[in-house]
């Protein structure tokens, strides 16, 4: 566990121990944890760049002004887009690739609360096409620019880290998997997704990560009983249970700069991020081994558990790494043939 405390002093530390002119992208940024952490990435850096993705011009443009009256010296560009669509992807990376060199933060948190199985105009699963594949095309996309940034190298994809359970192999997609079991698929999928990237950019951090109970607007945005009884559940013991909105972007902000959570080959450069202070180890990877360069982590910055960390061997084993690279990129190559048309 890492106390809110030192999650503090880390993020205290990032104007005076990393460069000036950080470049980061956020995705999904226009409300909840993507919003409150672009704001913390405001508050602690040194004229910053971010560029940061949603669907409402009306956000945006409230964010943007939010973030300078934080950080006047900040420059905050907004994007307006529907990520859960690949070739939407591709255009807004294409129009950053012509903006920057290089980028240090990739923080994905784009989201939607659908349990109906319903599908994109490009026939993927539309919650897996925004936790999985839509996230996975924007770090294949900007990764060379992240492989050339300098002093810190980072993606973050917030969904649920320690959550991981079984997969089904047959059902990458979970159009099938039961609803009682999606979260545990879809948490698995993430993380090995996570390893198969890793592979070919040593040099870059992975980390996937549980945020936790925070009251954001996706509880408001859940329907049927499921919502009802999830909003009733936050209403009566969120003051327990419930991460603090302002805790949950420090916390985020931490994942996505401290030295806790390394690439496996640093570079010259070092690439990790703000030096941890004593008492704080480098966190153990997916993998089990210390600084592996993927990271699953819950709420509290702790790393997975070893019971998590067993059945991702057993995948990893059985060449599920490999498997889901290979589904993934026949599944980007299907949708832009597709988006090609006749």
């Amino acid at each position: 566990m890492v106390i809110l405390s030192e999650v503090q002093s880390s993020n205290s530390l990032i104007s005076s121990t990393l460069p000036v002119n950080l470049v980061a992208v956020f995705v999904g940024a226009t409300s909840g944890i993507g919003e409150i952490t672009l704001k913390q990435f405001a508050k602690h850096t040194c004229q910053p760049r971010a560029y940061f993705i949603g669907r409402s011009q009306d956000a945006g443009d409230r964010i943007a002004a939010e973030c300078k009256a934080l950080n006047s010296e900040g420059e905050y560009i907004f994007v307006k887009a529907d990520v859960s669509l690949i070739c939407v992807v591709d255009e807004v990376c294409k129009e950053i690739k012509a903006k920057e060199k290089a980028i240090n933060i990739l923080f994905l948190s784009a989201g939607v609360p659908s349990m109906d199985r319903s599908e994109t105009s490009e026939h993927l699963h539309l919650l897996a096409a925004l936790s999985f594949y839509s996230r996975s095309r924007f770090i294949t996309n900007l990764l060379p620019l992240l492989q050339r940034g300098s002093a810190l190298r980072r993606v973050v994809t917030v969904g649920g880290g320690g959550l991981e359970g079984p997969l089904d192999s047959s059902d990458f997609p979970a159009r099938r998997v039961p609803l009682i079991a999606i979260r545990g698929h879809l948490c698995t999928l993430i993380s090995l997704g996570l390893e198969s990237v890793a592979k070919i950019a040593p040099e870059v951090s992975f980390v996937h990560g549980f945020p936790g109970a925070v009251n954001t607007s996706l509880f408001g945005r859940i329907d049927g009983i499921l919502g009802v009884v999830l909003r009733a559940y936050i209403y009566f013991l969120g003051r327990w249970i419930c991460v603090p909105i302002e805790e949950s972007g420090e916390r985020h902000l931490y994942l996505a700069t401290s030295a806790r959570f390394p690439p496996a080959s640093a570079g010259s450069d070092g690439g990790s991020g703000v030096p941890e202070g004593d008492g704080i180890d480098v966190a153990q990877g997916t993998t089990g081994e210390v600084g592996s360069g993927v990271y699953s982590v819950q709420w509290d910055g702790a790393s997975a558990s070893p019971t998590v960390h067993k059945l991702l061997a057993g995948y990893r084993d059985k060449g599920m790494v490999e498997e889901i690279w290979q589904h993934t990129e026949s599944e980007f190559k299907r949708i832009t043939e597709q988006n090609k048309g006749p």
